[in-house]
Parts: C-alpha cells; structure tokens; sequence
C-alpha cells in the first residue's frame, strides 16, 4: 500500500487533490463595483427562510425597465443579505457597456458582471460569482434578473 501511495498512483492522487483544491469556491475577478448603497432605491424584498434580502437598484434602472427599455450602462443591482438583522453580504450586479466581451460567449449574461462583497464592502473571496452568471443566465428574457417584473411594478412614492 505504501509504495502505491509513494508512486504514480499517489502522485496521481495528490495531483487530484491539488486540482480539487484549486477548483474550490474563488472570487474571479470582475468589473462590478460596490455602490453607494445609499444612493439606491429598495424596489423589493425577498425573504428565504432566516435570511431577508433588500434589493435596489438606481432610480433610472427602474424607469427604463418601466418604460420598456433597456437598462443603462453604469447600472448596480444589489441585493443585501441580512441575517440576524445584521448585513452578512452584498451580492452586486453592474452592467457596463461591451462587458459580456470578457466572456466566453456560453458565460455571457448581456454586459452584465456580479462580485460579493463583505459588510465592509471589500470582494469576498470567498465566493463564486461563475455560480452567480450561471444561474442569472436562466433570466436573459428578464434583463437576467430575478426580481424584473418587481422592478416593472415598482411604483415611486
């Protein structure tokens, strides 16, 4: 057993491991920033179980989407996911004029690029925002957004 381990069959193990290991959870880096929060408009909320998530966006964002048009260049979608009443993460999507271009047509989500980032507002590392893109690919008949048709309904006060 030991010389299995010791010769190509644990360099082959340990190899894999390395691989494994590499392919773990990364933030890659993106041209999404972190906005100021403040300047936004909460549109919606969406609770899921303990964790209740404020989404908002910029007020132009909103028009354009009711008004039937695309939504602008320069746009921040950013969800705050609060746990124990406290901001345990941003989730921030920005949109940026030719910014698909930094992906394999397959990975694409319009001009669109995600990051997370902590309470402090540095990226989280931690996170895998290729996860994100993935899912929000589902939504490209919704501008790849979740919370589209909120926006759409979404009345000013």
């Amino acid at each position: 057993m030991k010389k299995m381990v010791g010769g190509i069959g644990g360099a082959m193990i340990v190899g894999l491991t390395v691989l494994l290991v590499g392919m773990q959870v990364h933030a890659e880096p993106t041209r999404a920033t972190m906005p100021d929060i403040d300047r936004l408009v909460h549109y919606t909320t969406v609770t899921r179980g303990e964790v209740t998530e404020h989404i908002m966006t910029t007020r132009e964002a909103i028009e354009a989407v009711r008004r039937g048009e695309p939504i602008p260049n320069g746009t921040h979608v950013a969800l705050v996911d609060y746990r124990g009443g406290k901001v345990f993460r941003y989730f921030i999507m920005e949109k940026g004029e030719n910014w698909g271009e930094d992906y394999a047509e397959n990975r694409r989500t319009a001009d669109w690029q995600f990051q997370w980032f902590k309470p402090d507002g540095s990226i989280n590392e931690a996170e895998n925002t290729a996860r994100c893109q993935s899912c929000h690919m589902s939504r490209s008949d919704r501008d790849f957004l979740y919370t589209f048709n909120d926006m759409r309904r979404f009345e000013f006060e």
